[in-house]
């Protein structure tokens, strides 16, 4: 239950009317953070409070990171939301933060997301996933840091051993907690080589800012206008990542055509805005190599919410993640003996 009494005295504190408040409980994510729509009996703004029953998990990522901790002691939320704000990054302004509480009132940004908006007009799909495409661009030129202070996500990299640690969580929870089976020692070395050879890959790309969620759930449309969310888990990592997130969605089917299009519209929009020209097969190789390393760890990590958090919301979008995993596996020729190792025990492979 929301602290009315204290939550009053937060709006009082901002000038805002708090009249018959009302906080409703919204339908949460995968995350341990709870959410609220808080409005008032007046004509007046609602607005977001977002609550963790730990203040100081505020401070932890709910991803897996390596390395050592930041020296930066303050909420990534907090650190990172102005350092995008001040790259013109449109984030939701944060009202009030309190430390004794958890609790941070947030700039309230409707409940249409881009999933929502392009399955409601799915003429308005290409131009808004081009918008999403320019904020992503721009996040990537003015995020990554060029002489200024670092933020903590500058501290924090898709390095070989966070690669290899998702790539495990897969098959920790993917294959063997999903099928309750422990996977025999030989197959698991040799399914490991191939993670382990695709892990160090992208771990040798030059860094840029990642959000590392962006996708269709965390980009709220309004009118016309984009807005990026849930980005404290931002690091440093390859410029294809974030690009996989979106066009690879576990929740919006995007076909191979659309696909193709999009990618070369963010290489014209790159060639355009920095002069920089990259080559289209080396991007596209990456590009599905992130896919297949971003989709199999979606998978694992639906599993472990299931057993682990027992939220069974994601169980759904398992089986198309794995199966969409086996339709980029398939195109590429030298990864084909993988697939092979995965139908082994996953039926999605076969």
């Amino acid at each position: 239950m929301v602290d009315i009494a204290f939550l009053k005295s937060i709006l009082t504190s901002l000038q805002i009317d708090a009249t018959e408040l009302n906080a409703v409980k919204l339908t949460g994510d995968a995350s341990n953070r709870v959410y609220y729509r808080v409005s008032s009996a007046h004509p007046s703004p609602s607005f977001i409070l977002m609550v963790l029953a730990d203040p100081e998990l505020f401070k932890a990522s709910e991803e897996a990171m390596t390395g050592p901790p930041p020296p930066v002691d303050e909420l990534p939320f907090i650190n990172i939301q102005r350092h995008l704000r001040n790259a013109n990054v449109a984030v939701p302004e944060i009202l009030h933060y309190s430390k004794e509480k958890g609790w941070m009132l947030l700039e309230d940004l409707g409940d249409v997301t881009l999933e929502q908006a392009i399955a409601d007009s799915p003429a308005e799909l290409l131009p808004l996933y081009r918008k999403a495409i320019d904020t992503l661009i721009r996040i990537q030129r003015f995020a990554t840091p060029r002489g200024t202070t670092p933020t903590l996500a500058h501290y924090r990299a898709f390095d070989q051993s966070l690669f290899i640690w998702e790539f495990d969580h897969f098959i920790e929870y993917g294959i063997e907690k999903r099928e309750g089976i422990s996977l025999p020692d030989k197959r698991k070395k040799e399914i490991r080589g191939f993670f382990s050879d695709i892990a160090l890959r992208l771990s040798m790309l030059p860094p840029v800012f990642v959000h590392r969620d962006y996708h269709s759930r965390n980009l709220m449309v309004q009118s016309s206008r984009l807005r990026v969310i849930d980005f404290q888990d931002a690091l440093m990592g390859p410029c294809q990542y974030d690009l996989a997130s979106l066009l690879r969605d576990a929740y919006v089917d995007l076909s191979p055509d659309v696909i193709d299009e999009l990618i070369s519209y963010y290489l014209a929009a790159w060639e355009a805005q920095t002069g920089q020209k990259i080559a289209p097969d080396g991007f596209r190789e990456i590009f599905d190599l992130i896919s297949i390393q971003r989709r199999l760890k979606a998978a694992g990590r639906f599993v472990y919410i299931d057993q682990v958090k027992k939220n069974p919301r994601f169980l759904s979008y398992v089986p198309k993640t794995l199966l969409k995993v086996k339709q980029t596996l398939e195109t590429n020729s030298r990864l084909r003996p993988l697939q092979k190792l995965l139908a082994e025990d996953v039926k999605e492979f076969r």
